[in-house]
């Protein structure tokens, strides 16, 4: 078994003096056939597809081809567009938007509205508790007919006081009467109407009264100072409403807040140091944090005349051209300032 197994081990050795002339002749042979099958295969291939690419004979049953048959992509319409000069971010904030509150204080009886309401001017937004103030102003109604009914006395006084004086002077004429009985009647006349030139001045202040708790009363409904929506509802039935704080913790200063959603606007901080790139009436390209492939044409309305040191930075107000129901108060937006000449895309 040992012996056949070093003959065989025998076998696999390489003999390094005849290695070399092996490997170069059955091995390089072969090499070299394989090239040159490689090469002549190329050229046949060549010279067939030029044998290939050469028209055939015309038949008389073939309809020559055109030779512009091939098609190219067409080229894109040139089109221009605005340079950007300058890019910002800001946020979107409204002109007109009022936290409303009453003029009085009192006990919210009824909230009429709810936030994304749309409101109108004069709309009631909600009622306070009125009961005082409707004493009041029949109170100051009933002083006016005491009033007015003190005026028809003293003019019916006053009337007979004239007539009176009127005896006395003919009286006089005729010596049927002193002088002290007609200065006493003429005194008398006087004094009427000074009593009824008050009553009437009384009258006219109980008037003004009356009108004056009527609009208290008015107060006690809280109505929409102009058309707009409700985005904030800050008091509930229940509470207490004041126009300012009264230091309790369930005293509120607001019942709801609307925005008019017309005039909103884009405000923007811009570096001062490139500041003289904007100019009002610049148009500026607009994209929202929340749409960001939607451009907003917008335009600059005011730059504010004034500089925040803190930042080194000036406030511009731009108007936004397209109203969306999209665009929403304190949205994150960046703005791009465009140049006033189109270059070609």
């Amino acid at each position: 078994m040992s012996r056949n197994t070093s003959e065989l081990l025998g076998q696999l050795k390489i003999d390094r003096d005849t290695a070399p002339n092996d490997l170069s002749s059955s091995p390089r042979k072969t090499l070299l056939a394989a090239s040159s099958g490689a090469v002549a295969g190329l050229l046949v291939g060549f010279f067939g597809a030029s044998l290939l690419a050469e028209d055939p004979p015309a038949s008389p049953n073939t309809i020559p081809t055109p030779a512009n048959t091939h098609t190219t992509p067409s080229a894109l319409p040139t089109g221009t567009r605005l340079e950007t000069v300058l890019n910002a971010s800001g946020y979107i904030t409204a002109r007109r938007m009022a936290t409303v509150s009453a003029e009085v204080m009192g006990l919210i009886s009824s909230v009429d509205v709810e936030e994304g309401m749309q409101v109108q001017e004069g709309q009631v937004l909600a009622r306070l508790d009125d009961v005082k103030a409707r004493v009041s102003l029949a109170f100051a109604r009933a002083q006016i007919q005491v009033l007015q009914a003190q005026e028809a006395s003293i003019l019916a006084k006053l009337k007979e006081a004239e007539r009176q004086y009127r005896r006395f002077a003919g009286l006089r004429e005729k010596n049927y009467s002193s002088k002290a009985q007609l200065t006493q009647s003429e005194a008398t006349v006087e004094g009427l109407r000074a009593d009824l030139n008050s009553a009437r001045a009384n009258i006219e202040v109980a008037k003004l009264e009356a009108e004056r708790q009527r609009e208290r009363l008015e107060d006690h409904t809280i109505r929409a100072p102009f058309a707009g929506i409700v985005t904030q509802k800050n008091a509930q039935p229940g509470e207490i409403v004041a126009p300012s704080s009264a230091g309790g913790g369930f005293t509120r200063t607001g019942i709801c807040t609307i925005v008019d959603m017309n005039s909103l606007e884009i405000e923007v901080d811009v570096n001062e140091a490139f500041i003289g790139r904007v100019s009002t009436g610049q148009r500026v390209n607009a994209n929202l944090d929340a749409y960001p492939e939607w451009d907003i044409p917008a335009t600059v309305v005011a730059i504010i005349p004034t500089a925040d040191r803190a930042k080194a930075t000036v406030r511009v107000r731009i108007g936004i051209d397209q109203k969306d129901a999209r665009i929403l108060p304190d949205m994150g937006v960046k703005v791009g300032f465009l140049a006033g000449e189109e270059v070609a895309l």
